[in-house]
């Protein structure tokens, strides 16, 4: 019974574990099945949400025309002032029909672009997933995902821009173009309108264009380079990109193989011919159809492009910053010598004019004298050294941004080694020894350059340029002067309108907007303005900028009255060509300069673009003159588009203090009362940073002469001065002046005597005489000394007899009782005051025995008070011996002033 019982409650066990096992086997099957509900709900959802989001795009698609499918839509350039200026188009275009056309042709453009074009209607699945893995396993552009039909649609009707509702809408009107027209009708509208660069258009015309021959004509290698072109039809041009389209060239070559429509013989063979060979000569080619204002419009359809359109195509109104005189005036000064005279043909030019405030491009000056449509622009295509005009960007910029640095700053400019060892020089091979940084940007010292930027560090030098506009992967310490460094006027012109613009730096561009061929849709194009640096970086690097243009090296680009700030830039030949070509001294391969206003910015370049000749023998250089022709442009370029505007002068912000400070003080200090006013510099700190303090020693007040006498000697009729100085054994020197009557003050010269003579002064009048003592740099006061000298001899003989009642003149009543003694009885009138005339004298009637002649008898003991005391000791003599002022007069005590 005991095992029976046993045995039942063990099949009890299992069957409630069976059972067990079940509900959970039940409850993943439900949980399972709810979970793949949910899917399909969400899928359903999804589709629905999708089709409906699908059909909403779809209904605002524009409509199919014909037209439009036919012909590729002109786009309208418009002004500043928002004035039609241009219209891009593509006029270059021969119109080919599908039987026209080669059947290998065919095969090599189905072949990369859509190789299954028959078969589909409109949209391809299968040739999307087979792009994807084309390009995952050949590289990117190896094969599109577009069919040929959505590419009419696309060109015809939408944008480049990538967004689901445009691919909602190319997918509809792709289905509703293969429903109303031939797959030959639309392989017709395609070959005829695609982009092949230099404002070509088609197949046809490309083939003209490029070969100079007809379709039919084209060897293989030929045509798989026209069918690839349109891909990426700039790059792709073998006039100007030959490497990237013999590239291309054999992608479609490798598709044409690939796809069985030629032979891996005849892709081999055709891949060993160059894609040059047979390509129009350079002489022979053609100019394309060029733009009134080619170099600025070449820089709107690269702006154009990178936002994903098509300027030649897709119908756009694109409103620019161009200002057409401003334009006209820079095509004018490049494309003739009437402004700036320039040495040859071959001289090369670039400039780029910008709104200090916006960014706005209002000019470019792409070339001299250009040739082709879309050529080399040097406005913004070139990457040449900016020699010295780098300095503000990579060195004094960073180092006050981040050190706080004043432009009184010192530096020692010295013989100086980079960290590796090489020697750096500067542009004179001479060394000025402690200066400011003022003086160090505006006379272009590159030792203190280096310096700077060794002091703000290489990072924050790289991270400032990057505010800038101007990016490095990685930085040296010869790019300090520019050495090794690649960048455009363009560019440099977005950077030093920062400067200008209190910091703020906003990306050059041409494209304010652009209205899509709809007419609705408005695309704002206008970068953002971004905070580069601090306001009193801005403000001081400007400061120091502007003496460039009236100390510096920057002279001659000097508009007189305009308020401006710019720096000069050259870059040197290495040694070793200097020496093997014989190179003369100074010269340079390239020169700069770039400067702003409040209102404009422009950045010139101007060099060769090879020193060699076509011989390759070393020929191109810029001599010292030439070098100053970017100078003139930015001169005469600033001198025109600022005329007849309010051009303010650039504002001190609050972070910003001007001090007085002595110059060669370090660190520095403020001016004493005596430092001369050449001595005193007014330089800009960064408040509460390096500001001065203490009071300078340097030029204490020297002690002023003392002694200071005068007397006239009439026998050897001059004036004889004396005075007395401490320090002449120290080697004291003194400055004297004079001045007679009200008339001007004139220098005597120098000396370091205690004594001077004037010879043959004017009598009857009163001279001031000056003497200031100087010992190097210090000066005293001037002592000075006042002399009246009477009238002459002549004049006295006739006033002898007049009433001595009435003599107010001077003539003293006295009486002289000839013993050489004024006896100080002066006649009442008088009291030997010597007023006019009489200096004081006692020089009463001639009564006396002085030998006849009695011509005063001053003993040389008058204290030029003016008031004869009767104490004037003859002597004996009347013949006016030293000391004596034998013409009635007197004489002042020095004093100082």
């Amino acid at each position: 019974m005991t095992e029976k019982y046993q045995t039942r409650e063990e099949r009890r066990k299992q069957q409630e574990t069976g059972k067990n096992k079940q509900n959970k086997k039940k409850k993943k099957k439900s949980i399972f099945k709810k979970i793949i509900l949910t899917i399909v709900i969400i899928g359903i959802i999804g589709f629905l949400a999708g089709a409906g989001t699908f059909a909403y795009y779809a209904s605002k698609a524009p409509k199919l025309d014909k037209k439009m499918l036919k012909d590729p839509i002109a786009s309208e350039i418009y002004g500043m002032n928002n004035k039609l200026i241009e219209t891009v188009g593509s006029v270059n275009r021969d119109y080919i029909a599908y039987d026209k056309i080669p059947d290998r042709m065919k095969d090599a453009i189905l072949a990369t672009e859509d190789i299954r074009f028959f078969k589909h209607h409109g949209i391809d699945p299968i040739r999307l997933g087979g792009a994807v893995l084309a390009n995952f396993k050949r590289g990117f552009g190896s094969e599109g995902a577009s069919t040929i039909t959505q590419q009419v649609v696309k060109m015809s009707f939408l944008t480049e821009k990538k967004t689901l509702e445009r691919k909602a809408q190319e997918a509809w009107l792709s289905l509703q173009l293969e429903r109303q027209y031939t797959k030959e009708e639309i392989f017709e509208m395609y070959v005829n309108k695609i982009y092949m660069s230099d404002g070509v258009h088609g197949i046809s015309t490309a083939a003209k264009y490029y070969y100079n021959k007809s379709l039919d004509k084209l060897t293989l290698p030929q045509m798989a380079l026209i069918a690839g072109i349109q891909q990426s039809p700039n790059n792709y041009n073998p006039f100007n990109h030959p490497d990237l389209a013999e590239k291309r060239k054999n992608v479609v070559l490798g598709l044409m193989y690939q796809h069985k429509k030629i032979t891996k013989q005849e892709m081999e063979e055709a891949k060993k011919i160059s894609v040059t060979k047979g390509l129009v000569k350079k002489k022979d080619r053609k100019k394309p159809a060029q733009n009134k204002y080619d170099a600025f419009v070449d820089v709107v359809i690269d702006e154009v492009e990178a936002m994903g359109y098509n300027i030649f195509s897709d119908g756009l109104k694109i409103y620019t910053t161009i200002d057409p005189d401003a334009q006209e005036y820079t095509e004018k000064v490049l494309n003739s010598n009437d402004i700036v005279q320039y040495p040859d043909d071959k001289f090369r030019a670039g400039i780029t004019l910008l709104d200090t405030k916006t960014g706005e491009i209002r000019a470019i000056g792409g070339a001299r004298n250009p040739k082709v449509a879309r050529g080399m622009n040097y406005a913004t295509d070139i990457e040449r050294s900016p020699g010295s005009t780098i300095k503000p960007i990579l060195d004094y910029g960073p180092v006050i941004e981040h050190k706080q640095w004043s432009t009184y700053h010192q530096i020692k400019d010295e013989p100086y080694k980079y960290f590796d060892g090489t020697p750096i020089n500067n542009w004179d091979f001479g060394y000025q020894g402690q200066i400011s940084i003022r003086k160090a940007l505006y006379n272009s010292r590159n030792i203190p350059a280096l310096k700077a930027l060794q002091e703000a560090g290489l990072d924050n030098a790289k991270a400032f340029a990057k505010n800038l506009g101007i990016k490095f992967k990685e930085m040296h310490e010869a790019y300090s002067i520019g050495g090794g460094v690649g960048v455009s006027p363009v560019q440099m012109a977005g950077a030093y309108a920062a400067f200008g613009n209190n910091g703020i730096y906003t990306k050059p561009h041409t494209v304010r907007k652009i209205v899509l061929h709809d007419g609705d849709t408005v695309i704002k194009t206008s970068p953002e303005p971004k905070i580069a640096m601090k306001d009193y970086t801005a403000y001081m690097i400007t400061d120091m900028l502007k003496d460039v243009l009236t100390i510096g090296t920057g002279r001659a680009a000097n508009v007189p009255g305009l308020h401006a700030a710019g720096k000069t830039g050259t870059t040197n030949f290495p040694a070793d060509e200097v020496q093997k070509y014989s190179i003369p001294k100074g010269a340079s391969q390239d020169a700069w300069f770039v400067g702003y206003t409040t209102n404009y910015t422009a950045a010139v370049w101007t060099g060769y673009d090879s020193k060699y000749d076509e011989n390759n023998k070393f020929k191109y250089y810029l001599t010292s003159s030439e070098q100053k022709i970017s100078q003139l442009i930015f001169k005469n370029l600033m001198s025109h588009v600022s005329q007849g505007k309010d051009t303010p002068d650039f504002e001190m912000p609050q972070s910003v203090v001007k001090l007085p400070v002595e110059a060669g003080t370090n660190p520095a200090q403020k001016p004493s009362p005596y430092t001369p006013s050449g001595n005193i510099a007014y330089e800009l700190f960064v408040r509460g940073h390096e500001e001065p303090s203490q009071v300078s020693q340097k030029y204490d007040q020297l002690e002023a002469p003392t002694g200071l006498k005068g007397t006239y000697n009439q026998a050897s009729n001059e004036i004889v001065i004396n005075w007395y100085h401490p320090k002449l054994k120290e080697g004291v020197s003194f400055e004297i002046s004079a001045s007679f009557n009200d008339e001007a003050k004139q220098s005597l010269g120098s000396t370091k005597d205690t004594t001077l003579s004037i010879s043959n002064p004017n009598l009857g009048g009163t001279y001031r005489i000056e003497v200031t003592a100087v010992l190097g740099n210090q000066r005293s006061k001037p002592a000075s000394i006042t002399i009246k000298l009477g009238e002459s001899k002549d004049k006295e003989d006739k006033d002898k007899g007049k009433d001595k009642d009435k003599d107010k003149n001077g003539n003293d009543n006295g009486n002289n009782n000839g013993n050489g003694k004024d006896n100080g009885n002066d006649n009442g009138n008088d009291n030997g005051n010597g007023s006019g005339n009489d200096n004081g004298n006692g020089n009463g009637n001639d009564n006396g025995n002085g030998n006849g002649n009695d011509n005063g008898n001053g003993n040389g003991n008058d204290n030029g008070s003016g008031n004869d005391n009767g104490n004037d000791d003859g002597g004996g003599n009347d013949n006016g011996d030293s000391g004596e002022q034998t013409t009635p007069g007197h004489s002042d005590d020095g004093s100082n002033h």
